[in-house]
Parts: C-alpha cells; sequence; structure tokens
C-alpha cells in the first residue's frame, strides 16, 4: 500500500516537472511560487511522506496493540488517520489523472 501512494506521487511529480514547459511560453503568464523552494512537485513529496508517516504509525499502533501495549482507542484513532490519509492519497491521484487526461485531450 506504501508503494502505491509512493508511485502515485512520484508520478504526479513527473507531471509536475514538466509544467516547466508552459513557463518558456511568453503567451501564458506564470506565477511565482510563495515560496522560492517550495514548488508544486515539492509539496506533493511533503504530502506523500506525511501520509506514508501516518500509515506506519497506524501499523505500529496496531503491533503495539496485539502486544498490549496501547489502548484500543488510540489504536483507532491512528488507523482512522492513516486512513484519511489514505483516501486523499487517492483523490489527489484522480485528480492528477484526471488533469492529465484534460490536457491530453486539449486541441493544439
Amino acid at each position: 500500500m506504501l508503494d502505491s501512494v509512493s508511485s502515485v506521487v512520484s508520478s504526479a511529480g513527473e507531471l509536475a516537472k514538466t509544467s516547466d514547459v508552459f513557463k518558456t511560453s511568453s503567451a501564458v503568464p506564470t506565477a511565482q511560487p510563495a515560496s522560492a523552494g517550495m514548488g508544486f512537485n515539492n509539496v506533493l513529496e511533503q504530502v506523500a511522506a506525511d501520509s506514508i508517516g501516518s500509515m506506519k504509525a497506524g501499523e505500529a499502533a496496531s503491533i503495539q496493540s496485539i502486544q498490549g501495549k496501547l489502548s484500543a482507542q488510540k489504536v483507532v484513532e491512528a488507523v482512522m488517520s492513516a486512513e484519511r490519509s489514505l483516501q486523499m492519497a487517492v483523490a489527489v491521484r484522480d485528480k492528477v489523472v484526471q488533469a492529465y487526461q484534460e490536457v491530453s485531450r486539449m486541441a493544439i
């Protein structure tokens, strides 16, 4: 599951890198990122890292519960957080795929 989240974000990052083509055109106005080092690719990487961390925390909480080291409430909270992260990653993937398909259908 973690591999699929990583592959989705890396694919989205590659798509974000292709946006450099549009920056060279004088007909398309360019917007500067809010901070110099924080581009779309970097944001996606950060979101992926946070999602993967949340999923790992949920797995660790489950293991600690089996060992009797963690209460059921803490496990449920960790697993629900991991589920929200996974749902967000899937939603981002779907939007990236949808945007790619829309761009590929554009007439040149």
